[in-house]
């Protein structure tokens, strides 16, 4: 009996363990499920559809594929507000993000006399060492700076020829920044003189290969003026300058300015340029002029800080000396005037002179008086030396008594004489005279330079040299937009066309093809673009490779006549380019041809690179626009007559 109880109180345990655990379980359940549904309408209206919730527990469990890592942190953030935050257990994943764009691979390239800097971004196919390699051959003995990073990307099209072509400009530029992108080379550099300047352009131009765009920025510093000279006369003729140099072009209108109140008469101007003595220049050129004005007639020579003012014979005394006076006390620091009143010009007999002359077939003869034969051998040797030695005639006669500086004066006026294409200089103990003509603008600038520093201070010469342009070179080339007319109207007269369905040129069109080969041979250094282009009929890609092979048999023929095209592309368009209806025949033969475009800069914009050093954009040389004087070609079925070709599918060839 005793066992029977104690066995009814234990089941009586194990049932009602039973019943809780059953209970607990409905009660785990149902806590669960309102969780997981609070938590799911939570995401849903929060637009979380790609998100899965399943409650386990007090845990809430977030899976599925978040589009980016904001919207994933987004999803818990909305959980949490149902739940505590430390129960959301996040197994939700990214979704792969797409392929990274390629960067822009772009490089600068810094040359001075310093040495060479690179920087920026290249492929890592490039070869690096190598490239290293040909700028330390550039720099010799100079450092080369190796900036550049790599990125496992592709090499993009036209990379490795602007990088070649970049190596070897770099060659002819010592200070210069190359900008290198693909298909793209930007050069910034510095030329010593204008003539330098126009060199260069023309052998980076000439060197570029067809279709890279190139942009040149070459700037040819002023010169440096040695001596700094300005020389103003007044004569019976009224002022004129023939000399002016100045620092800036403010300082040259004052001067130009100061002379028309002189009396200047005609246009004048004055060299711009480096060296001048003192930043006060132009008031003193103000001031000399003003007070050769007061005198009426004279000059007024500057070399460098040195000013000699010279009247003309006869000035008053009295006026001579109070316009001389003012002047010294007026003029800045640094300048000394120098200043002569001839003497009363001897009536009892001429002055002894030199004079030279030189033909304009280049003919010098020496005649006039010399102190010794020891002058005479110097003369005729300098003469022969500077002219030529067959085309100097010595008739000078030896006497004594001339002034000590006699030789000085004499070499300096043959000096000044070889400066001009003909003319006559006089020499004299109290002045030079030098007259002719001159194929150079600067000449009368030059000479004015030379006397004064030869010469001397207060010192007279007088000068009436007359600029005359140079002859045109006989050969001289077409420009390119003449070329571009010419062969326009030549194809006004005829047409290229080829066979059927080919790219073989018709035995009709040698004709029109000579006179363009004539056009380009007289067309020199011309950057050329041959352009084959077609109608819409048939597919795409066959139309494409047509026109590409027509403008490649253009340039071959153009080729086999002699025509140097090192500078001319041929580049097939296809279908992409109708300048007319493709709706009618007359439409699609005119669609059918063969276009020369000029390459010539152009204005395209370029996107901001990743470099700060190339973020700013200049010009470029790029292949004409649209609105260029296109070069007509007829179609080849409509010359013969044919009806186009069909491929196996049916289509039309052309």
């Amino acid at each position: 009996m005793r066992i029977s109880s104690l066995f009814a109180v234990g089941l009586t345990f194990v049932v009602a363990a039973i019943l809780s655990l059953v209970a607990a379980g409905f009660a785990v359940s149902a806590v669960e499920d309102s969780t997981e549904i609070g938590v799911r309408r939570s995401l849903d209206d929060a637009g979380h559809h790609w998100a899965e919730v399943e409650a386990d527990g007090l845990r809430v469990v977030l899976a599925g594929i978040a589009p980016d890592e904001a919207t994933r942190f987004n999803a818990i953030t909305v959980a949490a507000q149902v739940v505590d935050a430390a129960r959301v257990i996040d197994n939700m994943e990214i979704a792969p993000t797409a392929d990274l764009t390629p960067p822009r691979f772009s490089i600068e390239v810094l040359r001075n006399d310093s040495g060479i800097s690179i920087i920026g971004l290249v492929p890592v196919e490039t070869d690096r060492d190598d490239l290293v390699a040909e700028l330390k051959d550039i720099a010799g003995t100079q450092k080369v700076a190796d900036l550049l990073e790599t990125a496992a990307y592709p090499t993009p099209e036209g990379w490795d020829a602007a990088m070649q072509y970049a190596v070897e400009a770099l060659r002819a530029l010592p200070r210069s920044k190359v900008s290198v992108s693909a298909g793209q080379v930007k050069i910034t550099a510095i030329a010593d003189s204008r003539e330098a300047k126009a060199a260069l352009e023309r052998k980076l131009t000439r060197a570029a290969p067809a279709g890279l765009r190139l942009g040149l920025e070459i700037a040819a510093p002023r010169p440096v003026i040695t001596p700094f000279s300005l020389r103003f006369i007044i004569d019976e003729n009224g002022g004129h300058f023939d000399a002016c140099s100045a620092e800036t072009d403010a300082a040259g209108a004052r001067i130009l300015a100061a002379g028309r109140a002189a009396g200047l008469s005609g246009e004048a101007s004055c060299t711009i340029g480096m060296g001048v003595p003192s930043p006060n220049w132009a008031r003193a050129a103000e001031l000399s002029l003003s007070a050769l004005a007061k005198l009426g007639a004279g000059s007024v020579t500057f070399a460098d800080a040195d000013i000699t003012l010279v009247a003309a014979q006869g000035t008053n005394a009295g006026l001579f000396d109070a316009v001389v006076g003012e002047l010294e006390n007026d003029l800045p620091e640094v300048f000394a005037l120098h200043a002569v009143l001839p003497a009363p010009k001897d009536t009892a007999g001429g002055p002894p002179e030199f004079i030279a002359t030189r033909s304009p077939e280049g003919l010098v003869q020496l005649r006039g008086r010399l102190n010794d034969d020891n002058l005479r051998r110097m003369a005729d040797s300098y003469a022969r030396a500077r002219f030529g030695s067959e085309s100097v005639h010595t008739a000078a006669r030896l006497v004594e008594g001339l002034p000590a500086d006699w030789p000085v004066r004499v070499l300096a006026g043959l000096e000044a004489l070889s400066k001009l294409a003909h003319g006559v200089v006089t020499v004299s103990p109290d002045s030079v005279r030098l007259s002719g003509v001159t194929h150079d603008e600067e000449a009368s600038a030059d000479i004015a330079g030379l006397l004064s520093d030869k010469l001397g201070e207060a010192e007279d010469f007088t000068l009436d040299i007359t600029y005359q342009a140079p002859p045109e070179p006989v050969a001289a080339s077409p420009e390119p937009e003449e070329c571009e007319r010419r062969l326009s109207a030549a194809q006004e007269t005829g047409k290229i066309t080829f066979e059927p369905g080919s790219a073989t040129i018709a035995a009709a069109s040698q004709g029109i093809m000579n006179q363009i080969a004539d056009i380009l041979t007289e067309c020199q250094d011309l950057r050329l673009e041959i352009q084959g282009h077609t109608d819409s009929q048939g597919r795409e890609e066959m139309n494409l490779t047509l026109s590409q092979s027509r403008a490649q048999s253009v340039l071959n023929e153009l080729r086999a006549r002699r025509v140097l095209t090192a500078s001319f592309v041929a580049v097939g368009y296809g279908e992409t380019r109708p300048i007319a209806p493709n709706d009618t025949e007359a439409g699609r033969e005119a669609n059918r041809r063969i276009e020369f475009r000029l390459i010539r800069p152009g204005n395209e914009a370029e996107e901001e690179s990743t470099l700060d050093a190339v973020a700013e954009e200049t010009p470029i040389t790029e292949p004409a626009d649209d609105n260029a004087a296109p070069m007509d070609d007829a179609g080849n079925d409509e010359e013969t007559g044919a009806e186009p070709e069909t491929d196996s599918s049916g289509e039309t060839s052309e």
